[in-house]
């Protein structure tokens, strides 16, 4: 199949780049060297939170730039690290009951229902939803709405309440953990395991392996059903 090319515009200015790239190599194939806001490449650590929006069209649209190809007519520019409001706390001091959000994270409740959070979530999430959760004290449906959020912070980037969105999500899954959810003893198990050196061995068999080596055994590894 032929790559066509398209027309696509990095901080103002022009570039003509395969439209089956995503913006992150796109901008590598135009001559950006990544050095900040690249991460894991494979859309898990959320640090390429980028906005665009396509010649002819108002909307602003948000992305994680490794995981959306380039299109036609594409503005685009990345965002810079955006400071969430992260509290400070000590889970074994805290209990999950409704009152450790108002004290830690209270701007929840001035959330306007206007939906731009869950508009912008790049993981589909619905984070007004989970928002809503938090405010009655439900950690355990905000941990399961929020489970896979990657912090990239674009829906709090769009939110009029100035909410830290990805944060009170990770209290709620924290309370979940400790509080909520079911003992397992089979992670007991493994801490354990791992405090008397059982795999100290086997990482430095790992430690001793080449590039190559590690790839043949991540591809060939073992996945739990």
């Amino acid at each position: 199949m032929s790559v066509q090319m398209v027309h696509v515009y990095f901080f103002g200015k022009q570039y003509l780049v395969p439209d089956n790239l995503t913006i992150m190599k796109a901008m590598e194939y135009a001559g950006y060297q990544l050095v900040r806001g690249c991460g894991c490449r494979n859309g898990f650590c959320g640090a390429c939170a980028t906005i665009y929006r396509i010649k002819g069209q108002q909307q602003l649209k948000t992305a994680l730039a490794c995981q959306t190809k380039v299109e036609e007519g594409m503005y685009v520019a990345t965002l810079p690290f955006f400071p969430l409001v992260k509290q400070v706390y000590d889970i074994k001091k805290i209990k999950p009951e409704q009152q450790v959000m108002m004290q830690l994270y209270p701007e929840i409740y001035s959330c306007v229902g206007c939906n731009a959070c869950t508009r912008a979530c790049p993981q589909g999430l619905k984070v007004m939803q989970y928002i809503a959760y938090a405010q009655r004290g439900d950690f355990a449906k905000v941990a399961e709405l929020s489970f896979d959020c990657v912090m990239c912070g674009i829906c709090s980037v769009r939110c009029p309440a100035e909410i830290s969105h990805p944060q009170v999500a990770l209290l709620a899954r924290r309370l979940n953990g400790r509080y909520l959810a079911p003992h397992s003893d089979h992670v007991d198990e493994r801490v354990k395991e791992i405090k008397e050196g059982k795999f100290e061995q086997a990482l430095e068999d790992l430690m001793a392996k080449s590039d190559d080596q590690l790839k043949d055994l991540y591809e060939h590894r073992d996945i739990e059903k």
